[in-house]
């Protein structure tokens, strides 16, 4: 079959799941507890079923495995998705058993997050056939060898991707956009490049769309951190194994400006007493700026569609 199919196979799935698992969610209880330090607009969303990335999560590797057995980057990628995703399973689970806006301790979950992260690049880094180079977008055939600065790169780099989707994951159907767009990218430059991941690739977006139809505003369900790690480990590993690992700063750009939005705010509250936003991450402070959510996910996701073609045209400089 092709990607299209599988594509379209993965959406019809998680189109029918997120309806049956819903009132699961609802009878245990597993609703969306809202910071009430947040947006007050926000508070209405108090209840709203949470830990949705578990469908989606469910549907790309139930498809993926039997058809991706045996390519082993294929299930290397998976395992790492399905690691962030667990670490995420276990905070949302935390945050609603025990009623609290925060689960794992902040040094509990980036301990979790480190043992992920070097457990696929231990993996990268000794696979055969695996060079510790990485491309140079818009240079014909340019390429640098990290040698052995290799491995703390893309543990930076996965932390990094990781943590920026995650805090992306802040207002109805931004992060689940954002990275379909991103995804679609990878997808495009893989049918170039023949990396052999393009089932997964093409199985991930149609369950992201799928989901897309629960998540967008107002949502009826949330993908919780279950779902925004497990999506960040995603893009992420799919980036390095492409050797893509600088790619992703300019066509992940949002991710990136999500995590520097925090930085800077608790930096410069430190030093001065102010805000330096109205609020972070920084779609709250366009949020308490006036935009609407849905404004927000509209600009957010066409920058990042806008940026994905620049990447495009930076890998077809590369391939030229």
């Amino acid at each position: 079959m092709s990607n299209s199919i599988y594509l379209l196979v993965a959406s019809v799935c998680t189109v029918i799941l997120v309806p049956l698992v819903l009132p699961i969610l609802k009878k245990f209880k597993f609703g969306q507890f809202v910071r009430e330090d947040g947006p007050k607009t926000h508070l209405k969303k108090s209840g709203t079923p949470t830990m949705g990335g578990l469908i989606f999560l469910l549907v790309i590797l139930i498809l993926t495995f039997p058809i991706a057995w045996g390519n082993a980057p294929v299930m290397a990628i998976l395992l790492v998705t399905l690691g962030f995703g667990m670490i995420g399973f276990i905070d949302d689970y935390i945050k609603i058993g025990m009623k609290r806006s925060l689960g794992f301790r902040a040094y509990q979950k980036m301990l979790a997050q480190i043992v992920v992260a070097i457990g696929f690049c231990l993996y990268i880094y000794n696979s055969s056939g695996h060079s510790t180079s990485i491309i140079l977008p818009f240079v014909s055939g340019g390429e640098i060898n990290l040698g052995w600065l290799y491995l703390p790169f893309i543990v930076f780099v996965l932390l990094g991707t990781v943590n920026g989707v995650n805090l992306t994951d802040g207002i109805d159907g931004l992060s689940t956009s954002i990275t379909i767009a991103v995804l679609t990218f990878f997808l495009v430059v893989d049918s170039m490049m023949k990396m052999n991941i393009g089932i997964l690739l093409a199985i991930s977006i149609g369950a992201l769309l799928g989901f897309l139809i629960y998540n967008s505003y107002p949502a009826s369900i949330f993908m919780g951190d279950t779902g925004s790690l497990a999506l960040g480990g995603l893009v992420a590993s799919v980036a390095i194994y492409m050797h893509l690992s600088l790619i992703i700063i300019l066509v992940g750009l949002i991710y990136l400006i999500e995590v520097l939005s925090v930085i800077l705010q608790v930096s410069y509250f430190k030093k001065t007493g102010k805000r330096l936003f109205k609020m972070a991450p920084i779609h709250h402070h366009f949020e308490l700026l006036g935009w609407r959510e849905t404004k927000i996910v509209y600009v957010f996701t066409i920058v990042t569609i806008l940026l994905c073609v620049v990447g495009y045209i930076g890998v077809l400089g590369y391939l030229s």
